[in-house]
This record gives structure tokens, sequence and C-alpha cells, in this order.
């Protein structure tokens, strides 16, 4: 699944190649991508003729604000890619690709493209004067931004003290920290030198502190190289992220740590596979 840097990549692609561009129209080929509103009709009738005026991004959520041709808020435009979802910025005339689920089109024969092999990933649409979290759920849930004041040492220490869950799951948990995934996790906690099973609980102070500074650094460096391409993701204009040929432990079973050379291992924890170097996390 794209995380938070993979979703920031996207995000920032969209806001350099769409905004400011009416959708002149588009097909939906799946119809259960689209989550709201339930009439395909409504949802065209809502987007066409509408331009994006920016895309922001909420955990791993992307939310492209619409605006009017006299510049008066038109709604709200929200993607999630789920598991293997890829947005990409095509010819129209190009050849469709196989699990291509949503189409929007734009002047000069390009359209933003929504390709989904697994069919996870949901588009809403949200009229004006409609709170976002009143459609789109999942923002209810949704805890602080890792860059945010508000993702501060002292919220952070308060949020994992005294919990019985291994520090690996409560770093997914999206109601603690938004947009954090299995990848970035086994990262961060390399770098912090955690082991992924170890119970919050047990955490020291010094612990919770490398491991807040771990999340932020781990996440920049990914969105600095493009975010992690192992299975589907790519950019707007398909290419690969970079972070992948750098991670630390995630995807490394059996190779040599990058610190120490002990071989990396992985473990399941909750159903989700762990990646960690025994010598270096404890």
């Amino acid at each position: 699944m794209p995380e938070l840097p993979e979703v920031e990549t996207v995000r920032r692609g969209l806001n350099q190649l769409t905004v400011k561009q009416p959708i002149q129209g588009g097909e939906i080929l799946l119809a259960r991508t689209l989550a709201y509103p339930a009439d395909i009709e409504q949802f065209w009738q809502g987007i066409t003729g509408i331009a994006i005026a920016n895309w922001q991004r909420r955990g791993k959520y992307l939310l492209a604000q619409l605006e009017t041709n006299s510049a008066q808020p038109a709604g709200w435009l929200g993607i999630h890619l789920r598991m293997t979802g890829q947005l990409l910025w095509v010819q129209q005339d190009s050849p469709l690709q196989k699990h291509t689920r949503i189409r929007l089109l734009f002047a000069n024969n390009q359209e933003l493209r929504f390709v989904d092999t697994r069919t996870f990933g949901k588009f809403w649409y949200v009229p004006p004067q409609t709170e976002l979290k009143s459609i789109i759920l999942g923002l209810q849930k949704l805890g602080p931004e890792p860059f945010a004041a508000d993702f501060s040492l002292e919220y952070f220490g308060q949020k994992i003290n005294n919990r019985r869950r291994q520090i690996k799951t409560l770093l997914l948990d999206q109601s603690i920290v938004a947009g954090i995934g299995n990848i970035y996790a086994d990262e961060a906690l390399f770098k912090s030198g955690i082991k992924p099973d170890t119970v919050a609980a047990n955490l020291t102070a010094r612990q919770i502190k490398r491991l807040h500074y771990s999340i932020i650094d781990v996440l920049q460096t990914a969105i600095d190289k493009g975010g992690t391409t192992f299975s589907d993701f790519l950019n707007l204009l398909g290419v690969s992220g970079n972070y992948g040929d750098t991670a630390l432990v995630y995807g490394r079973k059996g190779e040599p740590c990058r610190i120490c050379d002990t071989p990396i291992e992985k473990i399941k924890l909750g159903g989700r596979s762990s990646h960690f170097c025994p010598n270096c996390q404890d």
C-alpha cells in the first residue's frame, strides 16, 4: 500500500500538472471505485467543468479542493489509493492499462487515469458546504501528521506510554499518527534501535525520543527519494520511487545489515511482516 511518502509524491505531481485546469468529463470503468455519491451521474455533474484549486494530503488520502471559473469553492474530490492504486498523467489516446478504473479528462488531450489492480481504491465527490469528514469517514479517525506541530514528542510519549501493545502495531495505528505503514514503521524502528515486537510500555524515555525523531527523519528521506517502489507504486509520470534501493531493513530478509552485516530477519506481527536487525535492535 502506498504510504505517506508515496502519497505525498503523487500530491506534489498533481499540483504541478493538474491545478487550475477544468475537468472536462471522463469515464468510470468500475462503479465500486466510486465511494460517494452512489449515483455516477451526480458525480459527473459535480465535477465536470470544475477546476482543481489545489491538492492536499491527509494521512494517505489525497484531497483536491475544487473551484468554479470565478474561483468560488465547489467542493472536494477525495482519493485513496489503498493497496495498488496508481494515478497516471497520460495522453487520452494512450492505450488503456488493463486495470484502469476511472478516467478524468482535461484539455490538450491530457488525462488523469486511475489504475488499480486489487480494486480497493476509492474516489469521493464531496459537494460544497458539506463537511469532508461527514462523507470521507476515515478522516475522522486520523491522528496528527508526522510533520505537524501537534505530533510533538510530548504527544507521542503520552500516546504510547503504558501501552501493552507491541510498538510496531502502534505505529501502524492511524489514530496515533497518520500516514505510516509497514515500510516506514520498520525503517523508523531500525533507526531508533528498537525491535518491532517490543512492548510499548517497556520503552525508555530516551528510546521514545529516538523513535519520534526517526519517524520524521525516515519519512522525509523517503519523500526526498520519491517514495518506495517494491511492487505497484509509480509517480504521476509512471516513474518508480528510489527509496527501496537504500531501504535499511524493509524487504531485505537475509541480506546483511547496512550497519553490522548481521542478516536481516523477518517476523509476523498482527498478520504483517516486520523486518529488523537482531544485532542493532533490542
